[in-house]
């Protein structure tokens, strides 16, 4: 690599539909915010002529974040495709945020690719959520690359840069993690900078000059030589060491010369199986010229020594009532099979979804089946429908460019499909068939929302609808307890995001409103209570007497009925109305309204009247009873109490230990895991961690993972009870 350069026309770096699978390459940008993801994506597509001297396309936007929340905030919130071609091949860009609450955009991202580049800021260094995403690679073999990027910084490293790469990606063999080309810097500015003009490859020994703005290649100097040879002689061991042929580091090693295409060929190879992890060097230019430092590196890289679709890993099929499937890899004549791996919306198109075909040929015009299953916990209900394909195009900024077909192993959009949503599969009509989803993040953080005005609350459920449709990482609850909308999203960027596109794509203001736990109530202490229901007022009246006894049972036991009426003092037929009675107001609640459990309720014996009696009177006087028995008695109020599993690095246990101890949370246990880190559990009441994804992630850098599931209610401490209590009466 490094001595087949081409400058590709303008025109030549416009990727339409590709031919064979073998042309494509799908390459997801991973990194933290700030790392330069996006300008290195548009420095690429500069560099393969997709975009003008200025980097942008023909409407003047650029190719990525043209997003207006984007705009705004100044940072990537969702997934951008930007396909350039390079040496006739399509590479497929994938751009993804780097901010921890839009994870689920990353996922994709790496759903739809056939390898990662690691885009890490000399500057910044290498984070810890970085870390996590490389071991979910490394989980599934992709193959990886580390670009180097804001060397212009003062303070910049190549060198140590690439050290501390090889020790946070290289844990398992740190010779697996080594630079391709070595910065050549200019003459040092006065600040004691020297920039960085060039690149030296290490293979190749050649110098490619980017100081003027074009990329020139030339021989080093003799001086120059001994400063590249201990870099070289390692690269070439470690490239050898990762090569299938056993013989080739004995003919090294004995002092056999290797020559520089088998280096490159085992280089390639070492690459596309995911053992080799190259470090390169790139930079945007900054005089508008068309070629960024190490940016044709890097094309190289991606064409030469990327896999193609063809090597990806076939994901399960099954067919929609679940039987297994056999499908040919990446074949474009095989059975269509492709994957909504994003939706979204375009004020002038509507809904677009990006798919990735992994089977067949998708074309314009065609009737696929979209099946989705798998996500009703998260608002999408199950859902098999027959759907017509109209636009099919490829993305550019806001453009969209039309094509005719997409083949298996390529990346397009497809318009208006009013049904399909992120995860969904797309098959052929009469061969329907549904993909395994991928893993998506759980979100952690409760936004209860309501309507700000009557017009809004008329649009508010169809906004919500489409939002959840688009982004299967946020989970739309309508709780039956509290009576409240609750939008649950990954953490506060997540939720500022949701907020804004109700407001601008779909027109609804809301208002975010504090959330409430789902509380309940229950006897401390045996009770009795007798109901006496008796109106006479012309006509039939109403005539309805019991007495019962109230008396608390173990957590989870429920509301228990019990009939102890003896000499038919309650007639038959109306001891159910007296148990349906007790039910509503335990439904109700009897003290705070929150619904009342774990109680037995005895009916002991009662009145009726031969023609005043009815249903409805002993339901009546079912439910007066039980009330008359709460006044008497000691009410608890219970809290539910989550199950909760927190994955942290073992630097960070005390801390984050100690914080659970004061959200009133009981520590079951501690467990070592993997990779330096500690699996903590414990149980912690809900009302204490509503906004814990926000907490532990600032407590841990983002490095920290957790879950949580109900576990049970238990009663509340007494000064906490009337804190409750004492807010709910100032709410109504």
């Amino acid at each position: 690599m490094g001595d087949k350069a081409q400058t590709h026309p303008g025109a030549a770096g416009r990727a339409q539909a590709a031919d064979h699978p073998q042309s494509v390459r799908n390459v997801v940008l991973v990194g933290h915010s700030g790392s330069g993801k996006t300008t290195l994506v548009e420095a690429l597509a500069l560099t393969a002529g997709a975009v003008n001297r200025a980097g942008r396309v023909e409407d003047g936007g650029t190719v990525s974040d043209y997003d207006e929340i984007e705009h705004r905030q100044q940072r990537s919130v969702q997934l951008s495709l930007v396909p350039v071609e390079w040496d006739g091949i399509k590479v497929n860009l994938l751009d993804t945020p780097g901010y921890a609450d839009f994870v689920g955009e990353l996922r994709a991202g790496l759903r739809a690719a056939d390898a990662a580049l690691f885009v890490v800021s000399a500057s910044d260094g290498v984070d810890g959520s970085t870390r996590m995403v490389w071991e979910e690679c490394a989980a599934v073999g992709m193959p990886r690359a580390i670009v180097v990027t804001h060397l212009e910084a003062a303070r910049a490293d190549f060198e140590e840069m690439t050290r501390i790469c090889a020790e946070a990606f290289g844990a398992d063999d740190p010779d697996a993690v080594l630079p391709l080309y070595l910065p050549l810097h200019g003459p040092q500015a006065p600040d004691g900078h020297a920039p960085v003009t060039g690149l030296i490859g290490l293979l190749s020994q050649k110098l490619f000059d980017y100081s003027t703005g074009e990329r020139k290649e030339s021989e080093p100097g003799e001086d120059q030589l001994p400063l590249i040879e201990e870099a070289r002689n390692r690269l070439i061991e470690g490239i050898i060491s990762e090569s299938e042929d056993e013989t080739l580091m004995d003919r090294y090693l004995g002092g056999e010369p290797v020559d520089v295409k088998t280096l490159i060929d085992d280089l390639e190879r070492a690459v596309a199986r995911g053992v080799f992890f190259p470090v390169l060097a790139a930079a945007p230019a900054t005089d508008g010229s068309r070629q960024g430092l190490g940016t044709v590196e890097l094309l190289e890289l991606i064409t030469r020594g990327f896999p193609t679709p063809l090597e990806h890993e076939t994901v399960r099929v099954t067919t929609v009532d679940g039987k297994p499937r056999e499908l040919k890899p990446c074949d474009p004549d095989a059975p269509l099979v492709a994957e909504v791996v994003k939706t979204s919306s375009d004020p002038y198109v509507g809904r677009l979804s990006l798919i990735r075909v992994f089977s067949g040929t998708l074309r314009a015009d065609q009737t696929v089946h979209v099946s989705g299953h798998g996500l009703a916990d998260r608002g999408h209900e199950d859902h098999d429908v027959d759907e017509r394909i109209g636009a099919l195009s490829t993305p550019f900024g806001k453009q969209q460019r039309p094509v005719s077909h997409v083949i298996a192993g390529d990346l397009a959009c497809v318009a208006k499909l009013s049904r399909a949503e992120t995860g969904d599969t797309l098959s052929a009509k009469d061969d329907p068939l549904l993909m395994e989803p991928w893993q998506m993040p759980d979100p952690l953080l409760p936004l209860a929302i309501q309507a700000h005005s009557k017009p809004d609350e008329d649009k508010l459920s169809q906004g919500l609808a489409r939002l959840v449709a688009e982004d299967p990482t946020m989970r739309l609850e309508q709780n039956q307890d509290t009576h409240q909308v609750v939008l649950w999203c990954l953490g506060e960027a997540h939720a500022d995001v949701a907020l804004e596109r109700l407001r601008s794509r779909y027109g609804v203001q809301v208002d975010v409103v504090p959330h409430r736990a789902s509380l309940r109530e229950t006897f401390a202490t045996k009770a009795a209570g007798r109901g006496r229901h008796v109106k006479q007022s012309g006509g039939h009246g109403q005539f309805a007497i019991c007495e019962i006894e109230v008396e608390p049972l173990p957590g989870g036991s429920g509301i228990e009925f019990v009939d102890k009426v003896v000499g038919g003092a309650v007639p038959r037929q109306f001891i159910p109305s007296v148990e349906k009675g007790v039910r509503a107001q335990a439904a109700k609640g009897v003290a705070a309204g929150h619904p009342l459990i774990d109680v037995r309720v005895t009916l002991l014996d009662g009145k009726a009247h031969s023609v005043d009696s009815s249903d409805a009177a002993f339901q009546t006087a079912g439910a007066l009873a039980l009330r008359e028995a709460a006044s008497d008695a000691k009410i608890h109020l219970l809290e539910p109490v989550a199950e909760v599993s927190v994955l942290v690095g073992d630097d960070f246990v005390g801390a984050v230990m100690s914080d659970l101890s004061g959200r009133r949370g009981r520590v079951l246990g501690t467990e070592q895991t993997p990779g330096g880190r500690t699996l903590i559990r414990a149980e912690v009441p809900e009302i204490e961690i509503g906004r814990y994804a926000i907490d532990l992630r600032s407590m841990t850098h983002g490095t920290a993972r957790f879950s949580r599931r109900y576990a049970r209610h238990e009663p509340m401490p007494q000064q906490v009870a009337d804190r409750i209590r004492e807010e709910e009466r100032k709410a109504s």
